[in-house]
């Protein structure tokens, strides 16, 4: 049987080690693990517990393919108590993860052939998603001096439909103020350009609150997920805000791709945006975290990084130590037993000569993975 062109989707390097490292583990080795971005907690503990109730009560089946109505409530609740919008939970959008919320809005923004500019470095599955929908992604540059965030030169005259942006940003975890984040809009505006905000990773700063584009504009898609702050990777749901005239338009297409997100993970995630103790606790780890890297990664040699305001990621420039940071992450994995992501997955063009350590996981691991780095580096 043929294979589609469009199925020509690069391999997600970070399971790639992801696996590498599962090997190392199954033939007795420790491995700490600073590749992959997923919190080293479960989902609160009351998240738990509704849903034991829940299916306690009776089966639970499909729901409306927009999601359970408390929960969109509870959403739009949210981005009152968190940005002072007045939301109307009719434009929220349960979905299964932010995947889905992707997959949902590229198909109702754009049509074949059309291009969508995303920041490099950036997550590298708004790539290989805009791929497979026939849609061409054009990688925009960014720089140090811009925190490695889109600004509108970057995308001037390119004709773009659409531009994504993500703010905590991975793998870098710097984030949008507004008036950057304004800027961006308007310039979309300006262009006739669609405006998408991945905003997974709000909940997790550290100076100060991320923007959403919703301060903004409404004029605007925004993406999130229950998978970050909420610490909920497996269960997929997410969510997605829509503008009132694209409400119908989502919906039919959901109906149709994925009938709705799960139900169990739906009710768990009601009762998880209510788990504020432990949620805060788990912000408290990743704060500590944060500093052992920032001072520990330092000692190690890795020196050229950009501070995240948000998320739990730390990109490093390697360009002293190697020109080849696939091969350098396969050596740190073999000699000190520590997993870390190379580049490649988020620059194609420039990600050889970078690294993303991840510190979602329990500040012991981090410490004890900081540790093997620096004696690492030392006889390297």
């Amino acid at each position: 049987m043929r294979i589609s062109t469009r199925s020509a989707v690069d391999p997600f390097i970070v399971m790639d080690v992801m696996q590498a490292a599962s090997a190392a583990e199954a033939a007795g080795r420790h491995i700490i693990h600073m590749e992959v971005g997923q919190p080293g907690t479960g989902a609160p503990k009351g998240a738990v517990r509704a849903l034991s109730d829940a299916m306690a009560k009776g089966p639970l089946g499909y729901t409306v393919a927009l999601g359970l109505p408390a929960l969109r409530a509870r959403i739009a609740q949210m981005y009152g108590d968190w940005y002072n919008v007045d939301l109307d939970p009719a434009r929220v959008v349960i979905t299964p993860g932010s995947s889905g919320g992707f997959i949902l809005a590229f198909t109702a923004l754009f049509d074949t052939g059309d291009k969508v500019g995303i920041g490099a470095p950036g997550y590298p599955s708004y790539r290989q998603i805009l791929k497979a929908l026939a849609l061409q992604p054009v990688d925009l540059p960014t720089a140090p001096e811009n925190r490695y965030q889109p600004v509108p030169k970057d995308f001037s005259g390119m004709d773009l439909a659409g531009l994504l942006v993500a703010s905590p940003a991975n793998p870098t975890g710097t984030m949008l103020d507004r008036g950057a984040m304004s800027a961006l809009i308007d310039a979309c505006a300006d262009q006739g350009a669609s405006f998408i905000s991945d905003e997974i990773y709000h909940g997790i700063e550290y100076q100060k609150k991320a923007v959403t584009a919703l301060e903004v504009t409404d004029d605007c898609y925004v993406i999130n997920s229950f998978s970050k702050y909420f610490s909920m990777t497996g269960w997929r749901v997410g969510w997605m805000v829509v503008p009132q005239d694209h409400v119908r338009v989502v919906e039919r297409i959901a109906q149709n791709m994925f009938i709705c997100a799960p139900h169990a993970s739906q009710i768990a995630a009601l009762a998880a945006m209510d788990c504020d103790d432990e949620l805060q606790a788990n912000m408290d780890v990743y704060r500590a975290n944060r500093a052992m890297m920032l001072e520990g990664l330092k000692t190690a040699g890795f020196t050229n990084i950009a501070p995240p305001d948000g998320a739990f990621y730390v990109y490093a420039d390697v360009s002293d130590l190697t020109d080849d940071s696939r091969a350098l992450a396969a050596e740190i994995l073999e000699e000190a037993g520590v997993a870390v992501t190379p580049g490649l997955d988020f620059d194609p063009a420039r990600g050889h000569v970078t690294l993303r350590f991840s510190y979602a996981r329990s500040s012991a691991d981090i410490k004890e993975g900081l540790a093997r780095l620096v004696r690492f580096m030392a006889v390297r």
